[in-house]
């Protein structure tokens, strides 16, 4: 299972919101309720957060087995 809690770490720690995410860099608010509630999102946009965010995708997402 894919899990986003990095995401949520890595946006606290870089000081952003999901707001900024949205209105200013144009992530979807459909991308960020997606991930709130552990569905998928495209490798595109784990690539756009980490451009965004300047991190790696383990700062994006972890896997656990379920």
């Amino acid at each position: 299972m894919i899990s986003y809690r990095p995401f949520w770490n890595t946006l606290k720690e870089k000081g952003v919101s999901t707001y900024a995410l949205i209105l200013k860099y144009n992530i979807s608010s459909a991308t960020i309720d997606r991930m709130r509630r552990g569905g998928g999102i495209s490798t595109t946009k784990i690539n756009d957060l980490c451009k965004i965010l300047h991190c790696r995708v383990e700062d994006i997402i972890e896997y656990k087995e379920d």
